[in-house]
């Protein structure tokens, strides 16, 4: 960010912006951690209610595919612990919305500024962050053509996000782009012990999350 004003990619201003509603991802298993990773705690908050916070202040719109433990209206996918596709699709399906941010709730780096870059894209395609040559799709933004092929990959058995990401809407941003708004580990997520002592989360005790 640059005196407040977001700093887009060239060639894309003076486009038309859409409105795109946020579907935040807190069910995981969490097997190789241990515990949930929505109940982690980063500086005293939970990363659900953080990153509940994180998309409410840029989406009109928001829902939690999970546990409900982020304060936003809450889902589950069916059957639960069906996978993050599922999970997505469901959100939509609550906001019947043509485009969605996605963001998963073990991303602790994120933060609203890169959200914003998302959902405030100009076009009305998908979006779709490159980190280290790796898409990150669970924290990206969809469009209805995006949404629909996901929708057909499901229905055939698919349960891979490789049909969210295989398609001409989406525009694919990497560090050249994003790193305008965001550092550079901004997409560092947990999936193990280690990687929670890294990021300084911290596994609540009783009465410690807010």
């Amino acid at each position: 960010m640059a005196g407040g004003r977001l700093r887009l990619a060239p060639g894309v201003a003076g486009r038309e912006r859409v409105t795109a509603d946020g579907v935040l991802l807190s069910g995981g298993a969490s097997r190789r951690l241990g515990v949930d990773k929505a109940t982690l705690l980063l500086d005293g908050t939970a990363l659900a209610v953080r990153s509940a916070r994180v998309l409410s202040s840029v989406c009109p719109r928001s829902v939690e595919v999970g546990g409900g433990t982020s304060g936003l209206p809450a889902v589950r996918e069916s059957p639960p612990g069906s996978g993050p596709l599922a999970a997505i699709l469901a959100g939509i399906d609550v906001l019947d919305s043509t485009h969605v941010v996605v963001l998963a709730v073990d991303l602790p780096r994120v933060e609203a500024a890169l959200v914003e870059m998302l959902a405030t894209w100009p076009g009305d395609g998908s979006v779709l962050p490159v980190a280290a040559g790796r898409p990150q799709p669970v924290c990206a933004r969809w469009c209805d053509a995006a949404i629909e092929r996901g929708r057909a990959a499901y229905a055939s058995g698919a349960r891979s996000l490789d049909a969210l990401c295989d398609g001409d809407d989406v525009t694919r941003i990497d560090e050249t782009v994003w790193r305008a708004v965001a550092p550079l580990g901004a997409f560092d997520d947990v999936d193990t012990p280690d990687d929670a002592a890294r990021l300084g989360l911290v596994v609540p005790g009783p009465q410690s999350a807010r």
